[in-house]
Formats: structure tokens, sequence, C-alpha cells
């Protein structure tokens, strides 16, 4: 019987995703105890032939145990917690699911603009607590978004700006040209896009060669007033920094939604700061996306169990070496 183990919580929990794992009659381990180092994962790791990544990090040292190991499949997008290098080595295809939660995060980002601009985390929290405060806000009509990283989420969120009336602006290495064109989007270096933005929204992968791209001196760049917004990764965002740049007023607030460390420490100076609308690292966490999602990680582990390549592999490498 195929084993297939997961240490994602929400990987093919119910619907379609669940019953199609059910119709092929794997045997599916779900490790995701957050009491555990490994989610539990040591207990079964020498007979799974599928890994779908989660919440934990995939190590060398997994991987060296995992003898009928086939591929490592990210139930999502950002690989960051599985080390990649480790398993090309060891010629073990590591594949994601792109786009997927595009729609998602996007939407999400756009409701951390529309709470920032119109102030409704404020509104609710006075009027539950029984107070009648009314905040006067700002539109997002006519204001300038900044997109870092106009990949699959930086596209979807720049395509549902410009719809509401705001000028988009990007910074990316490697534009899509006809989308660029179509929805008239300005490409900018990083720090020119920092001092025109009313919002600056961060869609770019995490790792070292992100780590603080925005910190104090990317932070003092922005306008009196602007917004940041964090949908990446945690440490694309020296939390210090921004924390210092909005006591100092420097911004007009921040929306988070990923953190250096899950949970994060809520003493930090920043969580006590109502100007920034703070998410659970949830922009993927919708049953649309989760579904997309999972029906790609089961299609991906129905090519690799079949001996087949599948086109969204990020080592391929390990194709050629097995040909060699």
């Amino acid at each position: 019987m195929t084993v297939v183990l997961t240490t994602s919580p929400g990987f093919a929990k119910s619907g379609r995703p669940a019953a199609e794992i059910a119709r092929r009659g794997w045997e599916f381990v779900r490790c995701a105890d957050t009491a555990l180092p490994d989610g539990g994962v040591s207990a079964h790791i020498d007979r799974v032939e599928i890994l779908v990544s989660g919440l934990f990090p995939v190590t060398a040292a997994q991987l060296d145990a995992a003898p009928r190991l086939k591929a490592v499949i990210k139930n999502g997008v950002g690989v960051d917690n599985i080390d990649v290098a480790a398993a090309t080595a060891r010629g073990i295809p590591v594949i994601n699911a792109p786009g997927t939660n595009a729609n998602a995060v996007a939407e999400l980002a756009l409701g951390g603009m529309l709470s920032l601009a119109r102030r409704i985390p404020q509104g609710h929290m006075a009027v539950v607590g029984g107070q009648w405060v009314r905040h006067v806000g700002t539109e997002l009509s006519g204001k300038t978004l900044g997109v870092v990283g106009l990949g699959n989420i930086g596209r979807n969120l720049a395509a549902k700006a410009t719809a509401l009336g705001m000028k988009v602006i990007a910074t990316e290495l490697y534009p899509d040209a006809a989308f660029v064109a179509q929805h008239r989007i300005e490409l900018l270096p990083l720090a020119e896009l920092l001092a025109r933005a009313d919002y600056v929204s961060l869609h770019v992968f995490g790792g070292q060669g992100n780590a603080h791209l925005i910190g104090a001196s990317e932070l003092a760049l922005m306008k009196p007033g602007a917004f940041l917004l964090n949908y990446a990764r945690g440490e694309v965002v020296d939390l210090d920094a921004l924390a210092a740049a909005l006591k100092a007023e420097c911004l007009g607030g921040a929306a988070i939604d990923a953190y250096e460390v899950e949970p994060p420490d809520r003493s930090h100076p920043i969580f006590a700061d109502p100007r920034v609308v703070f998410t659970p690292h949830s922009g993927a966490d919708t049953a649309e996306s989760s579904e997309r999602c999972g029906l790609s990680v089961i299609a991906d582990a129905d090519l690799v169990l079949a001996g087949e390549r599948s086109p969204r592999c990020l080592n391929p490498q390990v194709y050629s070496a097995q040909t060699a």
C-alpha cells in the first residue's frame, strides 16, 4: 500500500482532496502535532513514499531516514522549510503548487488595505466596546499601490487594485511583459517604489536572499503616512525596525500575516500598536484555495508514483541524474 504522509494540518482534511485520497486507497498519515519537534514524522518516515510538506521542516536527516521516499510535495508554494539541496543530492524531486493560493492571498491583502484605509478593526472594537466613535478613513481609488514581487499573487493583487482605480507600480526581476502592459503597471527599482507608494505590499519568496529586505533604511524611504503589508514571509521585514518606524509616526500603519517565528512572541511592542492589522499566516486559508492546492498535490503524487515527471518540479536535475 502506498504511504502518503503530510505535516499539513489542512491538506485533504475534507472535500474533494479527501475523497480522492480515499478513492486511491493510500495509507494516509497526518503528522501535525505541534507538541512534537517533527510533528510525529519520525514514527513513520521509514515507510513514506510521498511526503506532503506543511508545518515542519523537511531536513537532510529526515530524507536519510526515508529509503522509500519518491518525492517531497509542498502543500502550498513556499519551500523555504524544505532542504531542497539535500533532496536534490539524494535524487528526490521537490514539487510545489504554484498559483493555487494566489487569489486567496491577494484577496486577504486587499482586505488588509481596506482595513487600514477605513480603520475597520478600530470601528469594530469601538462598537463592541460600547463606544460610538466614527473613524474618518481614506479611499483606495486614486492611491498608488507598490507591489514588491509580481509573481502569481502579486499579479492577482495588481489586477484587483487596478479595477478599484489604484495606480500600480511594481518591482520584479522577471516581469510578465504582457501583463504589465495590459494593466499599465510601471516597473521601478525598490527604492523608488518605496518612495512613491501609498501602500506597499510584499509578495516575494522567503529565505536568506530576502531576509530583512525591508529594514530601517527602506522604511525611511517610504512616504509619511504610507502603509506596509507583509503577506510574504516573516523574515522579509525587520519587525524591530517596523515597530520603531510606527512609533516615530513615519508610517500610517501596517498589515502582517507572516512572522519569523510562528506563533510570534506577542511581547514584541508591535503587537500593542493599534495601527497594525494582524492575521495568523492565513493568506491561503480559503476552502477554494485548499481544494485547488490539495488536488494539485494529489495530481503530482499520481505522476510521481507512475514514474512520470511533474511540470512543477523545482529541482528537475534529479531526473537528469536518474537517466545519466
